[in-house]
């Protein structure tokens, strides 16, 4: 069993009877759906939000009744992974190109749990490519302004050439920045960026975070 299955299975275990639940999207959340689908064929009544369509289709193929985000009015626990995650619970998330969803859901969560492998844990944010969700039209623009900023952002693409999409149809540019020294004043920065829809800066959602070591051991650490 690797670290993130160790992590993922860990986190399920605070999923209860009767909660909504957003889930995650990546290798991580991968094996915290999979445990809650054992879950639910015991009989464990939930109801899933999901933060991307690759997600969806794993949580149906489990059996997972699932709702529209639009449908919930608050999710009580949201179960997901990250890229990074600093001692300050800030984290970054975006690496399967499901940033915007997944902050929605995050959003209106009354709780967030993190799920990671010992390897996500760093000291200072950045080393991960910053993922920014951008609309396609006049994309050049934002991604000539970022270049000014020397964050070097290069167009995500898939192995085929192809440029890629997100499940709302826009680009992501990835920021090559090595280090964020000041993740809040850069969060506000892109925020404020025409054409920009979502960055990958996750700042005040993570409550818990579990962490899956390679010798079998799990931490949980609470903010």
């Amino acid at each position: 069993m690797n670290s993130k299955q160790i992590a993922g299975e860990k986190a399920c275990e605070y999923i209860q009877d009767g909660m909504v639940v957003g889930l995650g999207t990546g290798s991580t959340a991968y094996y915290m759906i999979q445990k809650l689908g054992d879950r639910v064929a015991e009989g464990l009544n939930v109801t899933g939000v999901v933060t991307s369509k690759a997600t969806e289709k794993l949580a149906l193929e489990r059996n997972i009744p699932l709702m529209d985000l639009n449908d919930v009015t608050e999710i009580d626990l949201t179960i997901d992974g990250a890229d990074e995650v600093d001692a300050a619970f800030r984290g970054v998330k975006g690496g399967g190109g499901a940033l915007l969803f997944e902050k929605l859901v995050a959003h209106a969560s009354k709780k967030s749990i993190w799920v990671v492998g010992e390897d996500k844990v760093v000291e200072t944010l950045g080393a991960f490519p910053l993922p920014v969700e951008v609309v396609p039209f006049g994309y050049k623009q934002v991604e000539r302004q970022l270049e000014e900023k020397g964050y070097n952002p290069i167009l995500r693409h898939h192995e085929d050439g192809s440029i890629y999409l997100t499940d709302s149809q826009n680009y992501i540019l990835d920021l090559q920045m090595k280090a964020i020294t000041n993740p809040e004043a850069l969060n506000d920065w892109l925020n404020n960026l025409p054409g920009v829809v979502e960055n990958g800066l996750f700042l005040n959602y993570a409550s818990s975070i579990v962490i899956g070591f390679s010798d079998g051991s799990v931490e949980v650490r609470d903010k």
